[in-house]
């Protein structure tokens, strides 16, 4: 790849992703489009002594404010990884929502049936609801056509994206159109997304302050949690020539619940702080989560290698080894 375009790079994955294609390809040229809503200048580059510093260029605009096919035909990429959107599961404005996701996803869409460019593309576990076919009762991996149920408005907006992509490759067979449905996705750099950065994250911080970590009573809700670093190379190994086109699930293929979670923290923070149970206030929320990953080692030849457990380990104690008004910050 010598030319690739990241939408959404300077946010908590994009960065990732961003930092590991200039380790991989020294000498592409990566152009990254992020309006910065989300996403911080200070993903990437790095204060400490690694050496990390973002070495391309960044149009900080929303993707509907530019002429982005133009922009795409103009700087002529080899792969465009989308991962721009609105991420917030609260928000409620459908209008905005639809718009600002799927309105340029069309566009990419266009440019890579037309103009023969790879797209890689960011949808998500929201696709399947709360209910997915009975996955949830039945706390089993979510299967790929367990999804379609969406419960609230951002996981409708990438079920419609799935949709269109569905469409563009039953159109023009030959596009390279793979979207990934990323589930609960923790690690470095997510500290610029505020409160919809993982609970993984806000629970350390809680914990590092000294406080009990809230959670919904009783604890036993689990999700996927997946490290970012696996997810950086999923979202590679979708840009590789030999993958079949299509949408897979991007997790571990195991739920941890959050009891687990907050003793894991617990054992990396050398604390003992006992949950602080609340009732949970959200209808929409999922309460289990976890990736079937057959067709993703199939159709990817991609699998995790970042267990769970060790993922929390080693990033609570990267947080814990930061200054604290710094580790607050990411």
């Amino acid at each position: 790849m010598n030319r690739i375009l990241v939408t959404g790079g300077a946010g908590f994955i994009g960065s990732n992703l961003v930092r590991q294609l200039q380790e991989d390809e020294p000498q592409a040229v990566i152009l990254v489009i992020d309006d910065l809503r989300v996403g911080d200048w200070s993903n990437l580059c790095s204060e400490d002594a690694s050496g990390w510093s973002f070495r391309g260029q960044i149009i900080p605009r929303a993707l509907n404010d530019l002429d982005l096919f133009g922009v795409i035909e103009d700087f002529d990429p080899e792969v465009v990884f989308h991962l721009a959107s609105i991420t917030d599961t609260t928000v409620a404005d459908q209008n905005k929502m639809l718009v600002d996701n799927v309105e340029p996803f069309e566009v990419l869409l266009d440019a890579a049936a037309e103009l023969g460019i790879k797209l890689v593309w960011a949808s998500s576990a929201a696709t399947y609801g709360t209910h997915a076919n009975g996955a949830v009762q039945q706390r089993r991996p979510f299967r790929l056509d367990d999804a379609g149920r969406p419960a609230n408005i951002y996981g409708f907006s990438k079920w419609v994206m799935e949709n269109m992509a569905r469409q563009t490759l039953a159109d023009s067979p030959e596009s390279h159109v793979v979207g990934l449905r990323y589930f609960n996705v923790f690690g470095p750099g997510e500290q610029s997304k505020g409160r919809m950065a993982s609970m993984i994250y806000q629970l350390a911080q809680q914990m590092l302050d000294g406080k009990r970590p809230r959670i919904f009573n009783p604890g036993e809700h689990a999700r996927d949690h997946v490290h970012v670093r696996d997810v950086v190379g999923a979202t590679l190994a979708a840009a590789g020539d030999k993958v079949r086109m299509g949408t897979y699930n991007v997790g571990t293929g195991k739920a941890t619940n959050f009891n687990e979670v907050v003793a894991a923290l617990n054992e990396a923070l050398g604390t003992s702080l006992e949950p602080d149970y609340f009732e949970n206030p959200f209808k929409f929320y999922q309460d289990y989560t976890c990736a079937d990953l057959s067709q993703t080692r199939s159709g990817l030849r991609w699998s995790p290698k970042v267990e769970t457990r060790a993922g929390i380990l080693e990033y609570a104690r990267q947080l814990a080894s930061k200054p604290r008004n710094a580790a607050a910050q990411g």
